[in-house]
């Protein structure tokens, strides 16, 4: 008797849920936006998001949206507060403003926040970060910068062993790139010197980049390596007027200025974006994340394809031989401590 009871309840259980509505899924974004401190325009970091961004929108069919700051400190919470009222996604460089950030992002919990390239935290933990493991690709960099500097059978590279790195700032990210730079050089060689130059925060000025990299080559520096977003397209245009190399940075920037880039260690900023909203289009996403980017993701690397290549190919080969090991785990980059 007690058997038939349950089977009578539980057929009546399942055809109640049979007829019940089925839970309703989270609506599917609809708006995108890329909020940058800086400009578009720098064909290095900036841009990658931006091509992210334009890719996101072909594939999913949702209205984008950049909004610049254009290194203005009053335009960036404006930008944050536009970018709520216009989105429910908004990828976000936040270099400077992280506190604003973490207000914004606290009083709009129902709003996806991703920060590009440094680790936010907030308190409601809704921002997910997304950390480029820089010091593995630097790292490369500075072995490229070493194995030029060393070979005195490339056109005009002295007998001194001096490299050099322009920074657009003195701040976390800046230094964690050139720490690695650093390491990866002296790895090769430690007698190497590496000579620095900061521009102060003046990321959109080439004709400052140009004139510090002017200055480095005037210490005998072999190759720069520019780690200052638009402001270093004027070292690779003072590589071209000195005849020598500079190294570029955030995308492929080798045939900029063709045969006097070495190499380019690139930031695949759009990729990482679109990955992430993957998760959110097929409902996998989880706030409050941080992801790290490093080789082994391709969130950050050492390329050298270009229409005139600068290093012998057995160079690149070692270059490349010190990345596999990186992949592999067979040789850990130490992080940069600030």
């Amino acid at each position: 008797m007690n058997s038939k009871l349950f089977s009578l309840v539980a057929l009546a259980a399942l055809l109640l849920s049979a007829c019940a509505p089925a839970a309703t899924p989270a609506a599917a974004p609809k708006r995108v936006v890329y909020l940058i401190n800086g400009a578009l325009g720098d064909e290095a970091f900036y841009d990658s998001g931006k091509a992210g961004l334009d890719n996101i929108a072909k594939q999913y069919g949702v209205e984008t949206r950049v909004i610049e700051a254009n290194f203005d400190a009053a335009k960036y919470e404006p930008g944050l507060q536009a970018a709520v009222e216009f989105a429910d996604v908004i990828f976000v460089i936040s270099y400077g403003f992280e506190d604003q950030l973490k207000a914004v992002a606290d009083a709009n919990p129902e709003k996806i926040f991703v920060n590009l390239d440094t680790v936010v935290q907030n308190s409601k933990n809704t921002i997910t970060s997304v950390d480029y493991i820089e010091e593995e690709a630097a790292y490369l960099a500075g072995v490229t910068a070493a194995l030029l500097t060393i070979d005195t059978t490339i056109k005009n590279v002295n007998t001194d062993k001096r490299i050099g790195v322009v920074g657009g700032d003195v701040d976390p990210v800046v230094d964690a790139f050139i720490f690695a730079y650093e390491n990866g050089a002296r790895a090769i060689d430690p007698a190497i010197v590496v000579e620095r130059k900061y521009l102060g925060g003046a990321w959109d000025d080439p004709a400052k980049g140009k004139q510090a990299a002017l200055q480095l080559y005037d210490q005998k520096a072999d190759v720069v390596f520019q780690v200052a977003a638009a402001a270093g397209l004027g070292v690779l245009q003072a590589a071209r007027e000195r005849g020598l190399y500079a190294i570029g940075v955030d995308t492929n920037q080798n045939d900029l200025e063709p045969g006097f880039v070495a190499g380019s260690m690139v930031k695949n900023v759009g990729l990482s974006m679109e990955e992430v909203y993957k998760t959110i289009a097929d409902g996998t996403y989880q706030p409050g994340q941080v992801l790290e980017y490093g080789v082994a993701r391709n969130g950050v690397d050492m390329v050298f394809e270009a229409q005139i290549k600068v290093l012998p190919q057995a160079s690149i080969d070692r270059v490349l031989a010190i990345r596999k090991d990186i992949i592999d785990g067979k040789l850990k980059i130490e992080r940069y401590q600030p």
